[in-house]
């Protein structure tokens, strides 16, 4: 009998010791992930052709934790930059570059750094153009009249857990839209493709020959174009198309 007892006290020692052995591995286990998880660092670039913007948002962006911040001087650069260090965020000026239409440039980065999530500061507070361009790929939208310093770390945390971010002023804008009834045709590649021609001089048929598209499709796409800028003539909808930054492009 004693010696079954003991036997069962040498298990239960033994089982105890095997617990703690195992809860004291586990939690080392977890003590390094977490020590792993904080040595990660989040890298953010910044493009903005507004110096002001640039050392606002290079201030603020140091203060969070474990983030790296580079800034980039031209769209050759930021393209050099996303394509060699691939960002987490890119923060985007849609005024960066005068010879850069904004729309080639989001493409550009997407192409550069297919992860990073993309931040676009902006004049504009139009709907359809704020649609448009999260249609483009871009995942956050700042206003550039709203409170950047009340925003822009909220704007990046919130892109980093795969969700889409607008400031008030911008959401606000993007929900009337959304309750419109224009809001079911957007500016998709070809219809962007037809406006950068449509810029440049060519005439329908020279488009239509270009893009290896129908003449008729030319014309439709046109006049969706024309709809969607509220314009009436072609030279209407390069102008309109140009005031919200869709037709300045490189020759």
């Amino acid at each position: 009998m004693q010696k079954i007892l003991m036997t069962k006290a040498i298990f239960f020692i033994h089982m105890r010791f095997f617990c703690v052995l195992t809860f004291s591995v586990c939690a080392r286990l977890r003590r390094e992930t977490l020590k792993g998880q904080k040595k990660m660092t989040t890298h953010i670039l910044i493009a903005d052709g507004s110096s002001l913007t640039v050392v606002g948002a290079e201030t603020l962006l140091k203060r969070r934790a474990d983030t790296l911040v580079t800034k980039a001087e031209n769209a050759d650069d930021l393209i050099t930059q996303a394509s060699t260090h691939q960002p987490a965020v890119v923060l985007l000026g849609d005024r960066f570059d005068p010879l850069f239409d904004t729309a080639i440039l989001i493409e550009r980065v997407i192409r550069a750094a297919p992860a990073a999530r993309i931040i676009l500061i902006g004049a504009s507070i139009d709907g359809l153009v704020i649609r448009d361009l999260f249609m483009m790929g871009i995942c956050g939208y700042l206003a550039a009249g709203d409170d950047l310093p009340a925003c822009l770390l909220t704007a990046v945390d919130t892109v980093l857990r795969e969700r889409p971010y607008l400031s008030p002023t911008a959401n606000a804008e993007y929900l009337v839209t959304m309750q419109a009834s224009h809001r079911q045709w957007q500016l998709d590649p070809e219809a962007r493709a037809v406006l950068r021609l449509l810029a440049s001089g060519c005439t329908a048929r020279e488009i239509a020959g270009r893009l290896n598209l129908k003449l008729r499709r030319v014309y439709w796409v046109t006049e969706k174009m024309r709809a969607r800028f509220g314009a009436t003539t072609n030279e209407h909808l390069i102008s309109r198309a140009a005031a919200e930054g869709f037709a300045n492009f490189p020759g």
